[in-house]
């Protein structure tokens, strides 16, 4: 059992602490011995040509101000096409976008999900590259230009940007714990990218060489992830830049952010079982490496060994009075009461950060159990229910 336990507890760490300090190290090794690895851009005047692709489903909340934000994107004149995808949506997001003439609007009334939208669309691109956005984000001016000129670099088959939570003060936990995982995760996206490649794209902002684009199953729920991972698949680097980046709200609340982490979580375990060659370590190497360390672990057992190592921290001290047993329960005590405090502090409408990375970190961890059940039962469809977001 005691065995168990600690290698159990090493898992957990690694999962989610140690990865980032080894692969920090890593870095500070690779610099030493070979320098910082060199960056290549396309200088403005060369920059590839670019398709701007945004599949919008019942987003007249949000679609006035996308449109804008859009026409606002800095980009050569001539190499920039921009598509909007609104099948089956039944609001006026089509009418919406009819108006302006220099989109090129794609719509029919029949929903079969956002992939196939996305294939129906590819029919219509031209250009070198495609740069893929939410309908319900806000890019930076310069955050095509800054995505597009990474495609300088031959090895590079996919660039990701940085997706970013809108936080103030008086955020509530999924506002604030979203937030500050996003961060998180943008650090380790950084030093990934740094030492070989990014582990996936979130659909917020990602592209990729159009001849290296794949099509993926009609059903996939993480389409941005697979797509992204099929082109590392295939030998070429995933970038991230963060200076390219798409602001998002928050969930308008827990209940609905978790609705949409159960949905990441299905979709996490679909895409494992689709990418069981990138297990390999022998064949993909590093790539392997991050993909497990990033990615497998956090969506597979890590989550089940936080409930295990906590009923065998109770157990062991029952036939073993060490000490250091008795002073592990008591952090996790401690740290799960936190949790505790902040669900009924979020109920109560009481705003102590405190509680918000203990809490969000035992829904997120929740939800990754509750999503592989529910891609076992087969509940989990791709036309999802979408979260509901602050407006």
């Amino acid at each position: 059992m005691e065995i168990i336990f600690w290698i159990s507890l090493f898992i957990i760490f690694y999962t989610y602490l140690g990865y980032g300090f080894i692969l920090y190290l890593m870095l500070l090794i690779r610099r030493m011995m070979r320098g910082k690895r060199p960056e290549i851009f396309y200088a403005w005047d060369d920059l590839p040509t670019c398709t701007l692709l945004i599949a919008a489903y019942n987003e007249e909340n949000f679609i006035s101000e996308k449109i804008r934000n859009t026409l606002a994107l800095e980009y050569p004149d001539g190499k920039l096409e921009l598509i909007f995808i609104t099948d089956g949506s039944t609001d006026r997001t089509p009418d919406i976008l009819k108006e302006y003439p220099q989109i090129k609007l794609l719509h029919q009334k029949e929903r079969k999900g956002k992939v196939a939208a996305m294939h129906r669309a590819l029919a219509y691109v031209k250009t070198e590259i495609i740069i893929f956005t939410d309908a319900n984000t806000e890019l930076n001016k310069d955050a095509l230009c800054k995505i597009a000129r990474h495609y300088a670099d031959e090895s590079v088959g996919a660039v990701a940007g940085e997706k970013r939570i809108k936080v103030n003060e008086l955020a509530d936990a999924s506002t604030a714990g979203e937030g500050f995982y996003w961060q998180y995760e943008s650090i380790l996206k950084k030093w990934d990218s740094e030492l070989y490649s990014t582990i996936g794209a979130a659909g917020e902002l990602f592209s990729v060489r159009s001849y290296l684009y794949e099509a993926v199953e009609n059903d996939t729920i993480l389409d941005d992830f697979m797509i992204s991972m099929l082109i590392a698949v295939k030998s070429y680097r995933i970038i991230y830049e963060p200076e390219a980046y798409a602001f998002e709200t928050a969930s308008e609340n827990i209940t609905e952010e978790l609705k949409r982490k159960i949905r990441i979580a299905a979709g996490g375990i679909q895409s494992i079982l689709r990418l069981k060659e990138l297990l390999n370590i022998f064949r993909f190497g590093t790539l392997s490496f991050q993909y497990i360390s990033h990615r497998v672990l956090r969506w597979t057992i890590s989550p089940f060994l936080l409930v295990l190592v906590l009923i065998f921290n109770i157990l062991i001290p029952i036939y073993n009075d060490n000490p250091i047993y008795s002073l592990l329960l008591l952090g996790q005590v401690i740290f799960y009461l936190l949790a505790l405090f902040g669900l009924i502090f979020e109920q109560k409408y009481i705003r102590i950060k405190l509680f918000f990375i203990p809490y969000y970190f035992c829904v997120m961890n929740y939800a990754v159990m509750a999503g592989i059940k529910r891609y076992w039962g087969r509940r989990q469809s791709a036309l999802w229910e979408k979260a509901k977001r602050r407006s």
